[in-house]
Order: C-alpha cells, then structure tokens, then sequence
C-alpha cells in the first residue's frame, strides 16, 4: 500500500525536485552542457560560447566523432545531396512511409561490414541496444542474460526491460562467467552481453574466449562495438573484425554517431533474428526512422571507412603520442590498450574544477566523466585524440596540465 497523508498535508513537488538537483551539486555530479560550434574542415577547432561574450576559439578533446569524419567531404556533400533531392525528414516510421531507398543500402553495407545476413537500423545507438536486448529476453522462455558488469547503461536497461533472469560477470573476468554459466540449468536459454571497447577505461574484452564458452554452454553471444566501428579492423568493422571472430558473434551492435560521424544505431545479425527484432520490438516499430539525409551521411562515411585506413591510422598515432607525453610528464595516465585517453582524477569536484580551468584559461575542451558512469573514486578526464590533433596541440595541452595539477596541489608521478 502508498503511504497516505493527512488532509492538507500537500506534496512540494518543486522541493523534492530541486532536492535532487541540489545533492548533485553537493557531490559534485552536476553535469553541465557546454555551448558550441564546431568549425566545418577544421575540427578540432570550434567556437565556445559559454562564459563570455561572443564566441570564444578552443580544442576539443573530449569529441566521440573519433575520427573526424562528421567533417570529412564525402559525407558532407552526401547529405547536401540527399536534401536536394528528397528534403529533410522520412516521413515516417519504416512500416509507414519511412523505409527509404538509403536505409535498404545502409543495412546492406553493415551486414556485409560486420559478415552477417541482414542488419537493422535504429534512431540511436542506445535505442539499438535497449529495444534488442529487451525483445530477445521477452521471446525466449526462461531467458538467463549474463552481463559484464562494466555494461553501457543502455544495454542495463535493456536487460532490465527484458523482464528475464540476469547474471552479472565480473569486468573480463572469465572464470567467473563460466562460473554463472555452468551453475544454470544446461536446457535455459542462456545470452552473453558485453562490449568490445569499454570507453570509460579503453580496454578490450577477450571476444574469442568468451565465444568459446558460449559454445560449451550454448549461449547466444550480443557484442556492443560502439566504440570500436570503424576504428578497428581492416574495413573498419571493429574488434570482431581485426580479431577474426565476427563470424562467431550472434549480434553485434554498432552506432553511426561515434567513429562513422553521423548519427542512429544498428544491429547486424542473421536475417531471422534481424527479422524478429523488426517485428518486435516496440522501439524500432514506433519510432519515426532516421532521416535520410543522416542516412545518406552514414553511407557515405560507411562505405569510404571500409576502403581507407588513413584516418585509423592516423588516429591510433594521436593517442599513442598523447599517452606518451601525459606518462613522461607524470600525469596519471590509464594504461589503455586502444584510442581512449583516460586521466584520473579521483575526486568529482575537483575533476570538474580542472575541466573550467582548461576551458576558460586555455581553451580545451574535455568534459568532466563522474559517478555513475564510473564508480566514484575514478573520477576523470577522459581525451579522444583524433587525426587533426596536432603534437604542438598535445604539447600544449600537456602543459596546461601540468600548471593546474601544481597549482591544485594534486601529485605528478616521480
């Protein structure tokens, strides 16, 4: 039963609300948005417009477009034409109206991308995630999800949405899922969800291992490459792709608003399961489909990422060098294994204290990364160097690091 008040006592709902807020501001976990405009064909450069009258020119640090591609020409003038010739917005859902002749070849270039039967596209990365996951565990009877417990909070929520029996496995740790595995009953059907590139700590799960252990426990195996299309592999179709072992991979999950440039979310499976997802799940069925400009633009950047590795290249030398001079200047530098910069901090407050300092005095722009989407005590700053960041940038934004950590009296290492 509710709790029942007496007569006139009213709820605040305002206090409650402003509650909340306030005991974010109190742990330091307040988020706030920056104003910006990136400058088209010279990113990372862009224009801030926070703080100070008229824009103000910084670098950007902190950008999920890995590697520059929402500026690159081929997906611009792509876009440019896809306006001009069917206007901005579908029109519709794909059952009404919506299904463009760019969807049909989007979808076609990611299953051949990821060596899989079919593909489908979503709005976003995380409605992929959410509205897959949660339709797999409604249709299989007696579904067991075992998640890694570094899980993106969309595929959480997708699990939970489920409704079914969950298991959560400890980071990597493959013993312990095979633990969980082997403790179920053997006839339950039984997923593994975990990511390929954890971008909080830019490690790397052991795919291959842990597709040898959905095989021995029968297990369908869901691969969130978000953070790794594009960026790995020799087409750019991720970690699956450059460890061989896309073909092993029920489901692999992909974005197009991260390393591709654009925007919307995909899975590439085998056209049965493509063909249920379709039919079921409520966030692909209701949901007005991607335009086809943004569409046109993820072609475009798609189908050039699969014929160049420049920009891959190019990128995995930006972050090697980054990591090299934060380690030799004694900022406390994550070991990473892939393009994500992690730098910790350890405290909310002042994480986000050292990302003002960086934007208002020296004009970098990385965003403070706070509890929940690291646990607390790991606060950080987390930088993605791209192919346009220059040594002379990654010298100077080293150097200004270097001044606030002293000045904040934080330790450098020896």
């Amino acid at each position: 039963m509710g709790c029942k008040r007496s007569p006139g006592d009213e709820l605040d709902y305002n206090r409650v609300f402003s509650q909340a807020i306030e005991r974010l501001h109190e742990e330091g976990r307040y988020r706030v948005f920056i104003e910006i405009l990136r400058n088209k064909g010279a990113y990372p450069n862009a224009r801030c417009f926070a703080g100070h009258n008229g824009p103000k020119p910084i670098v950007v640090w902190c950008s999920n477009d890995y590697l520059s591609m929402g500026q690159h020409p081929k997906v611009v003038e792509a876009m440019e034409e896809a306006l001009h010739d069917v206007g901005a917005g579908s029109g519709g859902t794909r059952n009404i109206g919506g299904n463009t002749h760019y969807h049909i070849e989007l979808e076609r270039e990611l299953a051949d991308l990821h060596e899989k039967q079919g593909a489908l596209l979503f709005t976003s990365g995380y409605i992929s995630n959410e509205a897959t996951l949660a339709t797999l565990g409604k249709l299989l009877p007696g579904c067991i999800v075992f998640s890694d417990e570094l899980n993106h909070a969309s595929m959480i929520a997708g699990i939970r949405n489920a409704g079914c029996e969950k298991r959560i496995w400890r980071h990597n740790d493959l013993d312990h899922l095979e633990e969980l595995l082997a403790a179920e009953d053997p006839e339950a059907p039984k997923l593994i969800a975990f990511e390929s590139v954890y971008s909080m700590d830019g490690d790397v799960a052991p795919i291959a291992a842990i597709c040898d252990l959905a095989d021995t426990y029968n297990a369908l195996t869901y691969c969130d490459e978000v953070h790794a299309v594009g960026m790995y592999g020799p087409h750019g179709g991720g970690i699956t792709e450059r460890d061989r072992v896309a073909d092993r991979v029920t489901i692999i999950e992909g974005t197009l608003a991260k390393a591709v440039g654009v925007m919307g979310g995909y899975i590439a499976a085998d056209q049965t399961i493509i063909d249920v997802v379709r039919s079921y799940a409520p966030g692909f069925i209701f949901t007005t489909s991607l335009s086809p400009v943004l569409v046109a633009g993820a072609l475009a950047s798609v189908r050039h990422l699969k014929q160049s590795s420049e920009e891959r290249d190019a990128q995995q030398i930006s972050a090697a060098q980054l990591k090299a001079m934060f380690a030799e200047a004694g900022l406390p530098v994550m070991d990473s294994t892939t393009h994500i910069v992690p730098l910790i901090v350890g405290d909310p407050v002042k994480t986000k204290r050292i990302s003002d300092i960086l934007l208002a005095e020296y004009g970098v722009y990385v965003q403070p990364i706070n509890y929940p989407t690291v646990p607390r005590g790991t606060e950080r700053l987390r930088f993605t160097p791209g192919p346009s960041h220059t040594p002379e940038m990654m010298r100077e934004l080293t150097g200004a690091l270097i001044e606030i950590w002293d000045r904040m009296e934080l330790k450098l290492a020896a």
